[in-house]
This record gives C-alpha cells, sequence and structure tokens, in this order.
C-alpha cells in the first residue's frame, strides 16, 4: 500500500535534483481540477493524500492567494474524491484553534476562532470534508497538527524557526529568531507525523467517531532548544529579532 511504486509524487513545481531515486513525480495544480483528475485517472488512485497549502505567516502576506490555494485546493480536491470514490486526507493545524481556545488538554471538539487566514481556511477544510463524508459519503479524514521538525528548509510556518535553528547552527554557528525566548509551541517529528497519517489511512471508517482529530509530541521555547543545541555546539548564539505577525500567531 505504501512505498515509492505506490505513491505518486506530484507538485506545481518541477522535481527537485537530488530526488529521482523517490516515487514516480507527475504535474498537478491544485487548482485547476481538471489536472487533478487526470493524475487519478491516469494512475489508478485511491487514495489522496491533500499537502498542499499556504501556511500562516505567508499566507498573512498574500490573502487572496491563501484563500484560493487552501480553499479552492480543498474544493477540488473533495469533488475529484466524491467522483471518483477516493479516500482522502487532508492535513489540518494547531491554527485552527485561536486564542479562546483551551489550551491544556484541548479537545479535539473545541472554539475554534482562528485569526490567521490559514487557520481560517483550515477550519473550512474540516467542516467542508467533514460535510462531504455526511452528504456524498466521502472518506474524509483529518488530523491537526503541531510544528513539524524535518530536514526539509523551513516553508513560511511560525514554526520553522525549529528546523531554521539547526541550519544556522550548523552553517554560521548563530540563530536570529523572530519569536520571544519563552514562546512555548507544540511540535512533533516528521516520522512521527507520517507514522500518524498511515495509522489514520488505516483505521476503519467504522472506528472513527470523528473525521478530524488532534495529534502532537512535545513542547519547547526557543531558548530551551538553543540550550540543547549549545550541549554539542557550545558556543552557539541565539538573538532574538521579534516578528509582530509570527509573534501574535505563535501566542
Amino acid at each position: 500500500m505504501y512505498g515509492k511504486d505506490s505513491v505518486i509524487l506530484s507538485d506545481i513545481c518541477k522535481r527537485p535534483s537530488g530526488f529521482e531515486h523517490l516515487s514516480p513525480f507527475c504535474y498537478v495544480n491544485i487548482l485547476d481540477k481538471s489536472s487533478i483528475e487526470e493524475a487519478v485517472v491516469n494512475n489508478n488512485i485511491d487514495t489522496l493524500i491533500h499537502f498542499s497549502a499556504l501556511l500562516s505567516a505567508v499566507g498573512e502576506n498574500n490573502v487572496p492567494l491563501a484563500i484560493s490555494v487552501n480553499g479552492r485546493g480543498v474544493e477540488n480536491v473533495l469533488e475529484v474524491s466524491k467522483a471518483h470514490n477516493l479516500k482522502l486526507f487532508i492535513p489540518s493545524t494547531i491554527g485552527a484553534f485561536g486564542p479562546t481556545t483551551t489550551r491544556d488538554g484541548t479537545p479535539d471538539l473545541t472554539i475554534q476562532r482562528p485569526r490567521t487566514i490559514y487557520g481560517v481556511t483550515k477550519v473550512y477544510a474540516e467542516l467542508l470534508g467533514e460535510y462531504y463524508h455526511e452528504k456524498y459519503g466521502v472518506d474524509f479524514r483529518s488530523l491537526r497538527f503541531p510544528g513539524i521538525i524535518s530536514t526539509v528548509e523551513p516553508g513560511g510556518g511560525t514554526t520553522d524557526y525549529a528546523i531554521k535553528i539547526y541550519y544556522d547552527a550548523l552553517l554560521n554557528g548563530k540563530h536570529i529568531c523572530y519569536l520571544k525566548p519563552d514562546t512555548e509551541l507544540p511540535m512533533m517529528y516528521d516520522t512521527d507525523c507520517m507514522t500518524s497519517v498511515v495509522q489514520m489511512l488505516h483505521t476503519p471508517t467504522e472506528n472513527l467517531s470523528l473525521r478530524t482529530y488532534n495529534v502532537t509530541g512535545f513542547s519547547f521555547t526557543p531558548e530551551q532548544i538553543a540550550e540543547s543545541i549549545r550541549k554539542r555546539i557550545p558556543n552557539f548564539q541565539i538573538e532574538y529579532n521579534i516578528c509582530p505577525i509570527r509573534q501574535k500567531i505563535g501566542s
């Protein structure tokens, strides 16, 4: 079911050099439903995993594009999933909550009043996916992820400092952080993230009482991660140049 012989990668960009050994690759424009449908039909797809989105900080700098990519893209994959009886996984985010959501023991069903367009469009994805499940029987599933730590360079999220700080530590011995030193945010390692996706996809639909669940790993602050790096690189330095937009999101 999984592995490079069973998974088709897709993007609006060309495959990066050095990744030719991975799964087959095809061009897909998430804003063009026929492009998605062509890939599904030509490759006999039975499951869609829809990662395409503009993340929190990038979305705040281009709200119309975020609405288009994060909103219209979800509508397109839901329509294709309905037409071709596909299982559909769309990741959600802790950004779908908001300042009025309880932080301790956050339940799966809770108040969601996000203050970013990324969060708003993810709530839209959750609700629209649930609607398509109830009305059309689409096997929609979702998990609300924290910040994901991986070897991939940052892509515009508020938690991305937790990736860049390692690059900077190795290359420069110094990191300039856009969040306050005591800003605690939940994180998860990418391997654990993908394990949770696989487990969610394997779960029989009759065992799911909801279509969207919370999932998390651990939490830390910029200062704590800097201290952990100093155990390996004693001279590592961190400075703080607070970005008001990202700090507001992180707080």
